[in-house]
């Protein structure tokens, strides 16, 4: 900070589970369980998107994820998440596939979304078009197979539109609909700054620094928000 002329950006504070829980009722159910996961590991995005079953060692009670590819990885520093049984509940429905393949697919999503479509279709299939038979082309994108840490964090922000509606005269208004999206969408990243104040909160930074995978307490320190309670406790009974 101050060593250039570039702008500064502000810190990344961590979302509330209120907020989290509002906006997760607009994602697929595929992605609420990647915000869920993510949530109870402390992870970076790009290590979510990135989960194979052929990561994880269940040998255990509790699962070692090991990760060849992280941010520290060109350092020579090794990264493993650690699952427990809430995190093991969610990953156990993404485990029947091939060692090699991403654990969350936008396809799988995309064509689960269309089964619960024909499901809850009213007109008979004999009545009408069939799924597919009315299209003139194949669009221009079609779903991958694997998420990126970019459409993981679109479809975040488009729940969050979806949970906290703006009204109309905002969106009409460049600089009121800026303002607006920066206080009501939510970020990846912050799900890890909130997993990492709350284990600082409870266990200490050692714990929070050891979870989130991090060689000094001085990078824990930018992602655990400090327990103001304590130094408001100390602040009464001393300051």
């Amino acid at each position: 900070r101050g060593r250039t002329d570039a702008r500064e950006t502000g810190p990344i504070l961590p979302v509330s589970d209120d907020v989290v829980a509002k906006t997760i009722k607009y994602l697929p159910p595929t992605l609420a369980d990647m915000v869920k996961l993510q949530r109870l590991l402390g992870c970076r995005p790009g290590e979510l998107v990135n989960l194979k079953p052929g990561m994880i060692d269940r040998s255990e009670s509790v699962w070692k994820i090991i990760l060849s590819e992280h941010k520290t990885a060109h350092h020579g520093k090794s990264r493993i998440l650690y699952a427990g049984p809430p995190s093991q509940a969610i990953l156990m429905k993404y485990l029947l596939r091939a060692s090699d393949a991403p654990c969350f697919s936008p396809r799988e999503v995309c064509e689960a979304q269309l089964r619960d479509r024909e499901a809850r279709r009213k007109t008979p299939p004999s009545y009408g078009n069939r799924r597919g038979t009315n299209r003139v082309r194949k669009p221009k994108r079609q779903p991958g197979e694997q998420y990126t840490r970019h459409s993981y964090a679109r479809a975040i922000e488009r729940a969050c539109d979806m949970a906290f509606p703006a009204p109309q005269e905002v969106k009409d208004d460049p600089i009121q609909w800026k303002a607006w999206k920066s206080r009501h969408r939510w970020t990846p990243n912050q799900l890890r700054h909130a997993r990492a104040t709350e284990i600082r909160k409870q266990y200490g930074i050692e714990s929070a620094s050891s979870v989130l995978g991090h060689s000094q307490l001085s990078t824990t320190e930018i992602y655990a928000e400090q327990d103001a309670e304590r130094a408001i406790a100390v602040a009464k009974a001393t300051g």
